[in-house]
């Protein structure tokens, strides 16, 4: 079985399946460091070698750098140099109106110094507010760094077309949208995932799995409602809410395990599959935390979706009642239930509270 893998732009080569960091941040529950570190290595070898992480993700670029490091040390840098690393440059909300240059790189100049690396494969990009500062001004500096040599490529996350358009008729050169998209949340195909293909911009893709919701653990249990140890888990039960009803995400969920059932695989590797066939998808960010999810994580490579596996999944998918919108919208909404769980200043202040409670 081969990891399929495409190109963002000439020489960024990356998996299609993405292993992410989110869930190795310092609030998703106790991670065993040096468990993780090793695992890592094993996806490498099995050709995941596209990992995902931010500045924001406590903790995670360290972890990727001591990662390696220690590959580099035991197997020498042609090896090390297979790893390809997205990260993100999210500014605090409340140091918008007054980031300066030197802020953004010493961001920057940060996150290289935990990758233990010269160069940032893909830096992605986000602005909590735009009616704060000035974001052009905040990505034009990026493309400094880029010109610098400190940055491979430039990425943005969590906008939809109409914000991304402004920076793009300004010419950036934007190889990766980073957006979330699952049989659950299909808001990419409400028009990014057409305006992304007209301006050259692939979707690199979180939540394929919704935070771990559609697997085969949650298919016949009851509502557990919104009382989680992570925002992850509250962050997908959100959208599981908006999706419809609880026992209609159990008919989704069963209509992916009769899918996966006659390809012999699990609902889950069947949901990834989905993700990674939809217009414009370079990947899909899967957050298998350890090697023993990696047999699962890699089923997805040896399957294909026919017409009848569609039609299954598109009977329910037509029922949902959303979400609806663009990309990010109701988590952009600060004073949504969706956007109230967010941490808006972990670049400065780790210890940030939550902005708000969930409803």
């Amino acid at each position: 079985m081969t990891v399929e893998t495409t190109d963002l732009r000439p020489g960024h080569t990356i998996s299609r399946v993405i292993k992410g960091g989110w869930q190795l941040a310092g609030d998703h529950g106790a991670v065993d460091r040096s468990t993780a570190i090793g695992d890592m290595e094993q996806f490498l070898d099995a050709g995941i070698t596209t990992f995902d992480c931010a500045d924001i993700y406590v903790g995670v670029e360290e972890v990727i750098g001591s990662f390696i490091a220690d590959i580099r040390k035991r197997r020498g840098a042609s090896v090390a140099d297979q790893v390809c690393v997205h990260t993100k440059l999210v500014p605090d909300l409340t140091l918008l109106e007054n980031i300066q240059p030197s802020d953004v790189e010493a961001i920057i100049d940060r996150s290289l110094k935990r990758l233990q690396v010269e160069c940032l494969d893909l830096v992605q990009f986000y602005w909590w507010d735009f009616s704060l500062g000035n974001p052009m001004q905040g990505l034009s500096i990026l493309k400094d760094l880029q010109a610098k040599g400190k940055i491979r490529n430039l990425g943005i996350t969590n906008w939809d077309r109409h914000k991304i358009a402004p920076f793009v008729e300004a010419g950036f050169d934007i190889a990766a949208a980073q957006a979330q998209y699952s049989v659950l949340d299909r808001r990419p195909a409400n028009g990014l995932s057409d305006w992304a293909e007209d301006n050259d911009i692939q979707l690199v893709c979180y939540g394929t799995l919704a935070g771990g919701f559609l697997t085969d653990t949650w298919l016949g249990q009851p509502d557990p409602g919104f009382q989680f140890e992570n925002r992850s888990l509250i962050k997908y039960r959100l959208i599981i809410d908006e999706f419809g009803p609880w026992s209609r995400f159990q008919e989704l969920l069963q209509a992916l395990k009769d899918v996966g059932d006659r390809h012999g695989v699990s609902l889950s590797s069947v949901a990834t599959r989905w993700v990674l066939d939809q217009p414009q998808v370079a990947a899909g960010i899967v957050g298998a935390r350890y090697a023993r999810h990696l047999p699962k994580t890699l089923e997805v490579f040896s399957f294909s979706l026919d017409q009848q596996d569609h039609a299954t999944l598109q009977a329910v998918i037509s029922n949902a009642d959303g979400p609806n919108g663009d990309v990010f919208a109701l988590e952009g909404d600060r004073n949504s239930r969706h956007g109230s769980i967010m941490k808006y200043n972990l670049n400065s202040n780790p210890n940030d509270k939550v902005h708000g409670t969930n409803g």
